[in-house]
């Protein structure tokens, strides 16, 4: 059973019922809101008249201002409320999409996306944060299925947005329709979001280093969020180079791990309830690990599809179990501890499929996956991690 939830039978009060649907919605918005800008990068290079080396510096931004932001937002949503941290991360968020699509050369696109970027690494943190209050207060765990929603989100982003862009709608109309949609539910949900919780006057609050437990979670993390970028960047490339599939199959990779783990972290709830966080941690890990064995080891091009949704179904549940083990660490504020966790893990996406690309280019796309999986197998064997 989970460490994290009580299990005595009692019913969640009306106000954990309301902010854990707000709390669900603010993953909603980050998400879609996000995911909506990937189908718009090339018909910016297109605009912008850029190659793909200044188009890879300016995407630095997004990735640098979120990693900026991150430790700040999490000292703040500590310090004075994650609900006010994640409603005005979410504002800037949409109001920033279009000004992203309306960026007139690269150095401004960089900085807008760097804005961009700052706004999502806070409301990441900070509605990471709200979302360890909320599942302590209530009866069960619920981490998985916020980050489900997230998931959910980004399928809503990125398909409506290049659903918009085929019927012939300006990307600046585009990016207009998604975060205006976006802004209404952040209006209508952010106030049900929990208050923060009144704390002694003596014991204020102060910015605290991480260490321990909380590094480790991190490079747990760190591990996880590689293993999703490796399959974002790099199972496309898998597929076409090393199995012969043309860029419309190939495509398909990231596609059912986007869904596999949608599915999974929806249900992750009540597995994670049943089964508890160790376990989830442990066993996810392995499947997400065989999951890239399959795709590398088995000659089929099949089973590189296969092999890539086992990875988002072994991986879904994994970083929510790590969300809310850090939020418990004694000793350090929910927020610093987030905030360290979410920091190595953007760190992962971003250097790791670089990480990848180097260790293949010496030893072939195949043995650089490989190593994911054992880098995997290793965050299983640290499972007992999350026992906080």
């Amino acid at each position: 059973m989970s460490s994290f939830a009580r299990t005595d039978g009692t019913s969640d009060s009306a106000d954990v019922r309301a902010a854990r649907f707000a709390t669900r919605a603010m993953f909603l918005v980050c998400g879609t809101v996000t995911a909506s800008w990937a189908p718009q990068v090339p018909l910016a290079k297109a605009r912008l008249g850029i190659d793909d080396g200044v188009l890879g510096l300016t995407l630095l931004g997004l990735g640098a201002g979120a990693m900026v932001a991150m430790p700040l937002a999490g000292f703040l949503a500590s310090r004075f409320s994650s609900r006010v941290v994640t409603a005005l991360g979410g504002l800037v968020i949409c109001l920033s999409l279009p000004l992203v699509i309306l960026a007139p050369d690269a150095p401004l696109l960089g900085l807008a996306l760097f804005l961009f970027g700052a706004a999502t690494g806070s409301m990441d943190v900070a509605m990471n944060v709200q979302a360890t209050a909320v599942e302590a207060r209530g009866t069960k765990p619920v981490m998985s299925s916020f980050h489900g929603m997230f998931s959910v989100g980004g399928l809503i982003g990125a398909g409506g947005a290049s659903l918009l862009l085929g019927l012939g709608l300006s990307p600046l109309l585009v990016a207009v329709v998604v975060s205006g949609l976006m802004l209404v539910l952040l209006a209508t949900q952010a106030g049900s979001m929990l208050p923060p919780e009144r704390r002694p006057a003596q014991s204020g609050m102060r910015f605290t280093l991480p260490r321990g437990i909380v590094l480790v979670l991190g490079l747990l993390t760190f591990v996880l969020f590689q293993a999703e970028g490796a399959v974002l960047d790099w199972s496309a490339v898998f597929l076409h180079d090393a199995r012969g599939q043309d860029p419309a199959v190939a495509g398909l990779g990231y596609a059912m791990f986007a869904v596999a783990m949608a599915v999974m972290r929806l249900a992750g709830d009540g597995i994670t309830s049943r089964f508890g966080g160790e376990t989830v941690v442990r066993l996810g890990s392995l499947l997400a690990a065989a999951g890239f064995l399959l795709a590398v080891l088995a000659p089929w091009p099949v089973a590189g599809l296969v092999g890539f949704a086992l990875v988002g179904v072994g991986a879904a549940n994994v970083v929510p179990v790590l969300f809310s083990a850090a939020g418990r660490v004694p000793g350090m504020p929910p927020g610093l501890a987030i905030s360290t966790i979410a920091t190595l893990g953007y760190c992962g996406i971003l250097a790791g499929p670089a990480a990848i690309g180097f260790v293949a280019d010496h030893v072939g796309l195949p043995m650089a996956l490989g190593i994911v999986a054992a880098l995997l197998v290793a965050t299983a064997a640290a499972a007992r991690a999350v026992r906080v």
